[in-house]
């Protein structure tokens, strides 16, 4: 099976790209909110975090800049596990994902539901340093690095496609780095994955 996406190259290094400042956030300072369309929102800390059951997984890791990671190992949470506590109302279809620092990032909500999706505080072994978005960042391997969103603080659920940072920049609202959709270059689909009910 192919590994690596079209336009893509292979790099033993493992490059720090950072927009703005880089937040600096203790671990006993940090907080996850989950909300807005659940049923139960709810907030971690880090110490309830490292206490719900972990996932070690090692994935490939492609950023937009055209560098590829092979075999990279993490350590986390699964994001679907805090979604079915959360509990997403029917009419959920998206997320805007926050970051400490003001970054955000969109993701559909398949897309975060996926088994290999993790909030990570943990890298080859160790604590997830500061400059890789420590203590908490986002893994979404199957996504370009972007929507992999670094010191991440929350998860809101929407019934539509709100842009994050970059994705309101001119990336792509996605970022399949098998479809190379690394720009928008048409238009963004925000009508057609705003929930519609039944009835309608």
């Amino acid at each position: 099976m192919e590994r690596i996406p079209p336009g893509q190259i292979v790099t033993e290094r493992f490059p720090i790209l950072t927009y703005g400042e880089e937040p600096r956030v203790a671990p006993e300072a940090w907080r996850l909110e989950v909300g807005g369309l659940v049923e139960e929102p709810f907030a971690l800390t880090y110490a309830e975090l490292l206490a719900l059951p972990q996932v070690e997984l090692t994935r490939d890791f492609h950023c937009v800049t055209r560098w590829s990671r092979l075999d990279v190992t993490w350590r986390g949470v699964r994001v679907k596990d805090l979604l079915e506590r959360a509990r997403p109302k029917p009419e959920a279809v998206a997320a805007l994902v926050h970051a400490y620092g003001g970054y955000t990032t969109n993701l559909l909500l398949e897309d975060l539901l996926r088994e290999d999706v993790l909030l990570a505080h943990t890298l080859f072994g160790k604590p997830l340093p500061p400059e890789r978005g420590g203590p908490v960042r986002l893994l979404v391997p199957h996504l370009y690095a972007w929507k992999s969103a670094k010191w991440v603080r929350a998860i809101e659920l929407l019934d539509h496609l709100e842009l994050g940072f970059w994705e309101r920049m001119g990336y792509h609202w996605r970022g399949d780095p098998w479809r190379e959709e690394r720009f928008q270059e048409g238009p963004i689909p925000a009508a057609s994955l705003r929930f519609r009910s039944k009835k309608t």
